[in-house]
This record gives C-alpha cells, sequence and structure tokens, in this order.
C-alpha cells in the first residue's frame, strides 16, 4: 500500500511539472515593442580609437 501511494504521488509531481512547462504562457506583461535609445555615450570610450 505504502510502495503504490509513493509511486501515486511520484508520477502526480512529475505530471504536474511536465504540464506547467508545456502549457500556454501566462505571462501578462504588457507588449512594449522596441525601446529607443535616450542616451550618449562617453566621449572618451576606448571603441573610437
Amino acid at each position: 500500500m505504502n510502495l503504490s501511494k509513493s509511486f501515486a504521488n511520484a508520477m502526480r509531481y512529475v505530471s504536474e511539472a511536465a504540464l506547467r512547462i508545456f502549457r500556454r504562457s501566462d505571462d501578462d506583461y504588457p507588449n512594449t515593442g522596441v525601446q529607443p535609445f535616450e542616451g550618449t555615450p562617453p566621449k572618451d570610450s576606448k571603441w573610437d580609437k
């Protein structure tokens, strides 16, 4: 009895993990698109040389 209960719990644990991995995303983030760059690079950049 204890072995079958442990096996059932393990199978439930694995199946819930698989469902969580493969289900549709439930993220509720707004669509922002591409953000423009509003900064200026430093004057003494090592890449300018």
